[in-house]
């Protein structure tokens, strides 16, 4: 076994009655959403959304970082995009540690030295949805794009608007 195989092996399962082959590459709801990683999140089933629907941007915070914004752009001008949800969530681990912290325990774990990376930790999670949305409003490559923030509970599936949308 390579480490892989219980997922190849379940994309061959996967395969056999795959039927999205005839969806485009294009957001159908015209929706891009910008979410962490963490593996509780659901982004379609969250916001009643079905495949193909919208374009999904998943890291670390969910934090809007320079690839979130050329992908967007990207997104908006090939792809159909018309709209953005920054979709933080409660519960997140970026919430927990700073980045001198986060540093500081992989040197300890590994030995590697990750001061060069910015990890975007969130001392202030709400502060945090407020500059990721202004990020994407006052970007130039997407002026007058309709851009809301919020927060996702982990624990009850709702979600908090913590910017609405200023049009």
């Amino acid at each position: 076994m390579n480490g892989f195989e219980d997922v190849l092996s379940a994309n061959e399962r996967y395969a056999e009655t795959f039927d999205s082959g005839g969806l485009a590459g294009r957001a159908a709801r015209g929706l891009a959403v910008v979410t962490c990683m963490d593996s509780r999140i659901e982004p379609l089933q969250m916001l009643g959304l079905s495949k193909g629907d919208a374009k999904i941007l998943r890291n670390a915070g969910g934090r809007v970082t320079d690839d979130v914004l050329r992908t967007l752009v990207l997104a908006t001008h090939l792809l159909g995009v018309e709209r953005v949800m920054v979709v933080e969530h409660l519960d997140c681990g970026m919430t927990k540690v700073t980045d001198e912290q986060a540093h500081e325990v992989i040197r300890e774990r590994s030995g590697l030295d990750t001061r060069s990376l910015e990890f975007r930790t969130m001392p202030d999670q709400r502060a945090c949805v407020q500059q990721d949305v202004q990020k994407i409003r006052s970007f130039p490559y997407l002026p007058g794009m309709p851009v809301i923030g919020c927060l996702y509970d982990v624990h009850s599936g709702r979600i908090e608007v913590v910017v609405p949308y200023d049009g």
